[in-house]
């Protein structure tokens, strides 16, 4: 692991992220303090939520065809680039009447992150060499709790400052640091000049190039079996979003404080899950670390949402929330690790946008559907479907995914013939 974080251009790409990531999360914390402080109302609370996942919905699988015919460094730079001053809209926002900004730069920041993440994917195996794609996958999942430990912390603080035009601005300067940074980068000679080929062959227009990259994923075992996987997710994550803070008065009989330290306490096994999956990540297969991941999510979660029942503390909580961290960290590398080395590289940025997409779906399906669901059984009876939904998934990875991959190891990549 260290030898992959003393290469140049991944750290730059790696601090750059912990920097740009860390200005989000102090975002992710103050929009929806404002709005509530602005409206008193719950639901346009929430749709900053929604907000964010509309532009994600409807751009995701189209902006990664664009990415593969774009050069990805040049892609990331712009993204950053148009998204500083896009933040400074939200300086505008002081009444109720102008919530409506807040959703409008919400959906535009996750529209052009839709281009920025498939990119960074796409480009990370270039930087690093496939056979170090799982321990830089794994310093990623450490750099994103990083940023969920300090960014949340720093959002507060500057908010209770400064208000929102404090954390505007200081999110702003995060974009502009990291297009500097990745602008530094520098390519490899070879992995430039198979990106110059890759994008000068079988060019079709962007609609026949989108169907191809839905082919591929239909028709990769081990691209169906990680976007199934990845679907269960990103339904659990709706859920879980909507129905958290209910568990926490439910269940804990808490408040915003109670949340926010299970939040943090999952952050900090996190950022351990990185260290340990980055530093054992030769021993384990992606399938692996996505299967078991997914069912130590599930296992976890199972405890963490079920132990009220027995004992009304908080730090049983905090010491599950903790944990569940690093099950968390082998499920993000696995799943990331499987696609980058089964695609070829001029699809990586479709398959990658298209999970996007499968996602940002997904996501709000789970949290409409939690809602009403929470209101007639509860929020622990949900929690606890989602819980055993990921055992599930788990499960499926492992009997059915890993074999695949097995077969598919002398092949590496999914055939690029379309």
């Amino acid at each position: 692991m260290l030898q992959v974080m003393r290469q140049r251009n991944f750290s730059l790409l790696w601090f750059a992220g912990l920097i740009s990531m860390t200005g989000d999360w102090m975002l992710i914390v103050a929009l929806p303090v404002t709005v509530y402080e602005l409206t008193g109302s719950a639901t346009a609370t929430g749709f900053v939520l929604i907000a964010n996942k509309v532009l994600s919905l409807a751009l995701g699988s189209f902006a990664g065809v664009l990415v593969d015919r774009w050069d990805r460094q040049r892609t990331m730079v712009v993204a950053n680039l148009i998204r500083a001053p896009i933040l400074l809209l939200l300086f505008a926002v002081d009444s109720a009447d102008r919530v409506w900004i807040v959703y409008l730069v919400s959906a535009l920041l996750s529209g052009i992150g839709q281009f920025f993440r498939p990119a960074e994917n796409a480009l990370l195996p270039m930087l690093v060499g496939e056979e170090h794609v799982v321990p830089a996958n794994a310093l990623n999942a450490l750099n994103d709790n990083l940023a969920r430990l300090i960014g949340p912390a720093l959002g507060g603080l500057t908010a209770a400052w400064f208000g929102l035009n404090g954390v505007a601005g200081a999110d702003a300067i995060t974009y502009l640091v990291a297009a500097v940074m990745i602008l530094a980068i520098r390519i490899p000679v070879q992995s430039a000049v198979t990106e110059a080929q890759d994008d000068a062959a079988d060019r079709q227009d962007v609609w026949h190039e989108w169907k191809a990259g839905i082919r591929l994923v239909g028709n990769s075992p081990v691209l169906r079996m990680v976007f199934a996987v990845f679907a269960i997710s990103s339904l659990g994550e709706g859920i879980f979003g909507s129905v958290f803070w209910v568990y926490v008065d439910e269940a804990l009989h808490g408040g915003s404080k109670e949340a926010g330290w299970l939040l943090s306490a999952q952050a900090v096994g996190g950022i351990a899950g990185g260290l340990l999956v980055g530093a054992r990540a030769k021993q384990w297969s992606p399938i692996a670390l996505l299967g078991w991941g997914a069912i130590g999510l599930g296992v976890i979660d199972l405890l963490t949402f079920n132990y009220p029942a027995f004992l009304r503390e908080i730090w049983p909580g905090l010491v599950f929330m903790a944990i569940v961290g690093i099950p968390a960290a082998a499920f993000g590398a696995g799943y990331t690790s499987a696609i980058q080395i089964n695609v070829e590289n001029q699809f990586r940025g479709r398959v990658f946008g298209a999970l996007l997409t499968t996602s940002a779906l997904l996501i709000i399906v789970g949290a409409a559907i939690a809602g009403p669901a929470t209101e007639r059984y509860g929020a622990v009876p949900i929690l606890t479907i989602d819980s055993i939904a990921y055992c599930l998934a788990g499960i499926f990875a492992l009997r059915w995914g890993a074999p695949i991959a097995d077969n598919l190891s002398g092949e590496s990549k999914v055939p690029t013939s379309t």
